[in-house]
């Protein structure tokens, strides 16, 4: 049972902390700090489903985010819908697009399904750009008007803050929830031999697709939240690759398969990523140092940190998942 692990009370508590911390004194600096970590979070364990679960590299993430923005943005201002309704709306959408990707993409295996992705991508981003309801190439932008119903454009940021906090903490609980089902064996067992699990009676075409449309669903409610709270959307910042590239460098990074790692490399990996965007003389050199930090962990500590961690203490398998 779920209530029974330590891992679930550890998500709570650190949802309280992401909750809490910015209230005292209305820090917003730190608010926009941590609703990045939380995205962070949200991407990288969404993906974790895909690549440490299943064994099935993803490299076109991003798209779910982005096409979340997009219909989210698209529900809140042209069509008036309330913020919380659209996000909801705006992931069942992509979570069906991403089922009817997934029945022809998951036919394909190791690089050919990776390439793949990119092609999803890519075929996304070429056809936003060219629609007119979206905007083009330029996008879409929202007024003030639409923060009114929020009681103004300040509370209605600090309203969208904990959302995206929810989401964080539901992401992190739908990958523990999995990992400890039947389901979640299912997935595992298609990643170490996906012909011995068939052979078994796992219907690893169904398995897949499955998890793959169940991993587009909160990266779109988060897309159209934070979109929201951006105010614009274009296709270049909604599908840019090197998100995707990242949400891979934080997997490996905290230890893919694990629970914990994708929340712990994501929130590291955003903070390397602040404070080399803000260095006068690394900020040129950030996917440089992504790409050889990357490289790193998988030479020398292919299960990431958490995994390092399990080497070190054995019995901590059984408090981190």
């Amino acid at each position: 049972m779920i209530l029974r692990r330590p891992s679930f009370w550890l998500i709570l508590i650190l949802s309280a902390a992401f909750v809490y911390l910015p209230l005292r004194g209305q820090n917003v600096p730190l608010r926009e700090d941590l609703v990045l970590v939380a995205v962070a979070i949200i991407l990288s364990s969404n993906l974790n489903l895909m690549i440490g679960y299943t064994g099935y590299v993803n490299f076109g993430h991003i798209v779910f985010y982005g096409l979340g923005g997009y219909i989210g943005l698209y529900l809140t201002t042209a069509r008036g819908w309330n913020l919380v309704v659209a996000a909801l709306a705006a992931g069942v959408a992509v979570s069906f697009l991403a089922l009817l990707f997934g029945v022809g993409i998951l036919r394909l295996r190791g690089a050919y399904f990776a390439l793949a992705t990119i092609g999803v991508l890519q075929a996304v981003q070429a056809f936003v750009i060219n629609f007119d309801p979206w905007g083009r190439s330029t996008g879409m932008y929202m007024s003030f008007e639409a923060y009114k119903s929020w009681g103004g454009a300040m509370r209605a940021l600090w309203l969208d803050y904990y959302l995206v906090i929810g989401v964080m903490a539901l992401s992190l609980i739908l990958s523990l929830a999995i990992k400890i089902s039947k389901f979640g064996l299912g997935l595992f067992a298609i990643r170490e031999n996906e012909d011995a699990a068939s052979v078994l009676g796992v219907n690893t075409t169904v398995y897949k697709a499955i998890v793959y449309s169940v991993s587009a669903f909160l990266p779109a409610v988060a897309g159209a939240l934070m979109f929201f709270k951006n105010g614009m959307i274009d296709p270049f910042v909604a599908f840019e690759f090197s998100l995707s590239l990242e949400g891979i460098v934080m997997l490996m990074l905290g230890g893919q398969g694990t629970v914990t790692g994708a929340a712990l490399g994501a929130g590291m990996y955003e903070w390397l990523r602040s404070f080399l965007l803000t260095s006068p003389k690394l900020s040129d050199f950030q996917l440089v140092i992504a790409g050889g930090l990357l490289l790193v962990v998988v030479l020398f500590a292919p299960g990431g940190l958490i995994g390092w961690v399990y080497r070190l203490l054995p019995r901590a398998r059984g408090v981190i998942e």
